[in-house]
């Protein structure tokens, strides 16, 4: 498969139908000036040694180097890029809540915010590690499927938003089931639920849940995010969420709740606020975890090809070069055929 990796440089080929309009006004006039000039039959007799035909193909010669250097400036690369790697880490999934109250701004800049930087600084401490993304509220679907690609789990999180759920709420125990059926079929690999989370609206279940997961030999850790005391939902447009009777809804971190969790998951409960504490704790516990042999598929590898077109561009400057404007006298006296 052929992929360019700066295919920004392909805008280039605009110039190449620029360039024949250019040509076909340029030969259109020079047509004119010569008819104005004479007969076309006596100006051909005139000038024997003009060709038609020879500045045409030094035009359309230059033309295919300026398109070949352009192909090379965008660096065309190719190969499936398919390989089978061996790495010696572990397996997290990591459960995101998305509820409404996680727009909360007791926690810089907001509560998910948060939760989205605390995720993309894990996935940069990772190396040989596998990781999942399970999103939920009210419910609760896979958001990327567990994976050692970690640009492709940077991406997906940029991509998350309350919206992606519309029924609300905090059901933490579909998280964590939906977590459970994500890992590899690998044995012997540490495995962790990370489950990020205010704990707000809770659902109930998850005690079960995270018993069912250590069954399983996996470790459920609860981060929570935001201020025990409570604070406003901001609705983006300066006003703030309320209830039925118009007072302004406070929402407050169930600390008691992710700490029963965690309890019951064989895991930790880490408090998250604006220092970067939670972040080493969490990185602490995870390097606990025993690491084993995981299999990855890398579909990065890919061989550059810019030496060929380099080559190409080269060979049909030589050509626009060697051949000339004019008829060469030596090949005009040449006559392979004679009459008899």
């Amino acid at each position: 498969m052929l992929r360019f990796e700066n295919p920004i440089y392909l805008w280039l080929l605009l110039l190449i139908p620029t360039l024949m309009v250019v040509r076909w006004i340029i030969n259109r006039r020079q047509a004119k000036r010569l008819k104005a000039f004479g007969d076309p039959l006596l100006l051909k007799d005139l000038m024997p040694d003009v060709s038609r035909f020879r500045p045409l193909l030094k035009f359309w010669l230059l033309l295919g180097a300026l398109a070949v250097l352009i192909f090379m400036l965008a660096r065309p690369q190719m190969g499936t890029g398919i390989s089978h790697e061996k790495r010696n880490g572990i397996e997290a999934i990591i459960c995101l809540d998305i509820s409404n109250s996680m727009k909360a701004e007791d926690v810089a800049p907001s509560r998910l915010d948060k939760s989205k930087m605390l995720v993309e600084n894990l996935t940069d401490h990772f190396t040989n590690d596998k990781i999942g993304l399970v999103v939920f509220a009210g419910d609760a679907f896979v958001q990327l499927p567990i994976t050692s690609d970690y640009v492709s789990a940077k991406m997906f999180l940029q991509n998350i938003d309350p919206s992606l759920i519309a029924t609300q709420g905090t059901d933490i125990a579909r998280a964590i089931n939906v977590a459970m059926h994500s890992f590899t079929q690998q044995e012997k690999v540490g495995r962790a639920i990370i489950v990020i989370t205010d704990g707000e609206d809770h659902e109930g279940g998850a005690l079960e849940a995270a018993k069912a997961a250590k069954k399983n030999g996996i470790n459920v850790f609860i981060l929570g995010v935001g201020d025990p005391k409570g604070a406003p939902i901001p609705l983006g447009n300066g006003d703030y969420m309320k209830d039925a009777s118009g007072q302004t809804v406070m929402s407050a971190l169930n600390e008691q709740m992710c700490q029963e969790v965690a309890k019951a998951g064989s895991g930790t409960y880490i408090h998250v606020d604006n220092t970067s504490d939670a972040q080493e704790e969490l990185n602490d516990n995870l390097t606990k975890l025993q690491k084993g042999e995981t299999s990855s598929v890398i579909y990065s590898e890919y061989n550059e090809q810019f030496q060929a077109f380099g080559i190409l561009a080269i060979l049909l400057l030589i050509a626009e070069i060697c051949v000339m404007e004019a008829r060469n006298p030596v090949m005009k006296r040449l006559k392979l055929f004679k009459r008899k």
